[in-house]
């Protein structure tokens, strides 16, 4: 029993040790981004906190189709959400202290805003490192068997993490500056060709419908845009990139950001 015990308690250990990878392998971008920065000094409080409240039951989700730990069950999957908010939360603020970017002594509040942003994407990368960094055959997830539903979740987990590594920077608001409307047109196409032809090779659940370029098109393609899009204008909001913007011009931000949010959609099994 004692071995057993110890045992299982070496194997956590090991998990844990894998979900600080995962978070520094995900949020690394984003701890070194400047805009990102300044965004968790800036921010509106409400604002964070619907992020971070909107995050929770994303984590959930992720901790039960993946999870950095091997138990499942509802009781588990709200562990190990909670345990990846801990390990975002330490990657974040370690990192960012050790950068010299969060000063507790002068303005706490923008380092504790700092820290909160950045925790989501750590997180995120702490709940998928088994499947990204375990071993052959110890990465396994419960993603086999997601339904329907459950794909157009992990899509837009998927979305979430390549939109978020993008939307904060200026190069994002300069591209959708600069693009016509003719831009714009060509850019909804592509990133509809390559989330179809990204989604048909990926082996989604219900690939028996899938098999087909056409019913895969409207069951995944589409939607999966959709989310793409929907997930681009929260994560803009939350920036505060669609304050002071007419409707086209809101519409330009989403179709730009939506380009790497649909890329991250249709690679959710590669990421997520």
């Amino acid at each position: 029993m004692a071995t057993a015990t110890g045992s299982g308690s070496t194997r956590y250990l090991n998990d844990l040790g894998r979900a600080f990878g995962g978070a520094l392998l995900f949020s690394i971008p984003l701890l070194m981004t400047m805009e990102m920065w300044l965004q968790g000094v800036s921010m509106d409080r409400w604002r964070l906190l619907v992020f971070i409240v909107a995050g929770l039951p994303l984590l959930f989700g992720l901790a039960h189709y993946a999870g950095f730990s091997r138990q499942r069950g509802l009781v588990n999957d709200g562990l190990d959400t909670a345990v990846a908010l801990a390990v975002g939360f330490i990657t974040a603020a370690a990192l960012l202290s050790l950068f010299g970017v969060a000063r507790w002594d002068a303005v706490p509040q923008g380092a504790v805003g700092m820290v909160m942003l950045q925790a989501i994407p750590g997180a995120m990368g702490a709940l998928l490192a088994r499947r990204q960094l375990a071993g052959t055959g110890s990465g396994e997830t419960d993603e086999e068997e997601a339904s329907y539903v459950g794909e157009l979740f992990l899509m837009a987990a998927g979305a979430l993490f390549l939109g978020l590594n993008v939307a904060p920077t200026e190069e994002m608001v300069l591209i959708a500056y600069k693009a016509t409307p003719l831009h714009a047109l060509g850019l909804i196409a592509l990133s509809i060709v390559l989330l179809h032809l990204i989604v048909f090779r990926a082996g989604f659940a219900g690939q028996e419908e899938a098999d087909h370029p056409v019913r895969a098109f409207f069951h995944f393609t589409l939607p999966g845009y959709a989310i793409a899009l929907a997930v681009s204008l929260f994560i803009l909001f939350v920036f505060g990139r669609v304050d002071g913007h007419w409707l086209p011009g809101v519409v330009q931000n989403v179709i730009v950001l939506g380009f790497p949010a649909a890329i991250g959609a249709a690679a959710a099994r590669l990421l997520v």
